[in-house]
């Protein structure tokens, strides 16, 4: 299979792009510089620009593309939420404009999004029919689904609702990881707000099954179990063997990051379930907070 994969130099598209090598496919990266190879195609995502004819002979399009949603010590000022959303909605609908005028189309789009679509709440736990949530995220994740739809009418096209990537290294795991090693670490806020997530490994392997599979519309990667922040430190504390007394009160969070930014991104509380995934029979390797915590921590 040859794939084609925007973003594939990040923390999931590097790690991506070597499974799929290793199980013998064939990667081309889009790239926003001059070519430099045949496992490259050049492309302007700002500026909507990507020649449908590079796309003759891929067989399918994996887009990974985005801002990060927390970039230390950037804010979520305005500036910074409209790169969100210019970063993701905009090189979506290049590549489903593409994809629509091509004579013979990828046969699946893969395009990524996120559990934030179901925004904050405390009690329901979403499938994949719950309902667009409220929020910046929300609207976000909402905006950059429908992004697809030029792709939509002439293939297949999958929109993966993301949660926390449990890996090593990057992302909102991160904020809880550095001062854990050190001894110093502890909840985000109270610390009893679910976040969706799922462990790197397992990301990789479910976006590998669904370019397999003949799968459309929102399938949520998460795993199955269903964990708090302060679950998350406490798995991620006994891992590596140190305490987690501390903790970062909200308001500190909402200083530091803007009041946006934390209680979009770190305060906010999702309870979601994988239900398509599972449903199809994928095989969760880290299907509990306490082995992924501990893969994470042996990367380390």
């Amino acid at each position: 299979m040859r794939v084609l994969i925007s973003g594939a130099s990040g923390m999931l598209g590097s790690a991506l792009s070597q499974a799929l090598t290793l199980r013998g496919d064939q990667v081309i990266a889009l790239v926003r510089r001059e070519a430099q190879h045949a496992a490259e195609i050049s492309w302007d995502p700002a500026a909507g620009v990507l020649d449908p004819a590079a796309l003759t002979g891929i067989d399918a399009v994996v887009n990974l593309s985005g801002a990060p949603l927390i970039q230390i010590p950037r804010r979520w000022t305005r500036s910074y939420i409209e790169e969100l959303y210019a970063s993701r909605i905009g090189p979506t609908r290049t590549l489903a404009a593409a994809i629509a005028s091509v004579d013979e189309p990828p046969k699946v789009l893969i395009s990524q999004s996120g559990a934030g679509y179901y925004g904050s709440h405390e009690s329901s736990v979403y499938d994949e029919s719950g309902p667009q949530g409220e929020g910046v995220l929300a609207d976000l994740c909402g905006l950059w689904e429908a992004a697809t739809a030029q792709a939509s009418d002439v293939t297949r096209v999958t929109r993966m609702r993301t949660g926390v990537v449990l890996g090593p290294r990057g992302g909102a795991l991160a904020k809880l990881l550095v001062p854990l090693k050190w001894g110093v670490g502890g909840n985000l806020g109270s610390g009893e707000q679910y976040w969706p997530w799922i462990s790197q490994p397992d990301l990789v392997a479910a976006i590998v099954f669904l370019l397999d599979q003949r799968l459309d519309g929102a399938v949520n990667l998460v795993a199955p179990e269903l964990g708090t922040v302060a679950q998350l430190v406490e798995e991620l504390a006994r891992a590596l063997h140190r305490p987690h007394f501390f903790s970062v009160p909200a308001p500190l969070l909402e200083l530091g990051l803007s009041k946006a930014a934390a209680r979009e991104v770190l305060l906010t509380s999702t309870k979601t379930r994988p239900a398509v995934l599972l449903e199809q029979g994928f095989n969760f390797q880290h299907p509990e907070l306490r082995s992924a915590s501990e893969w994470v921590v042996s990367q380390l």
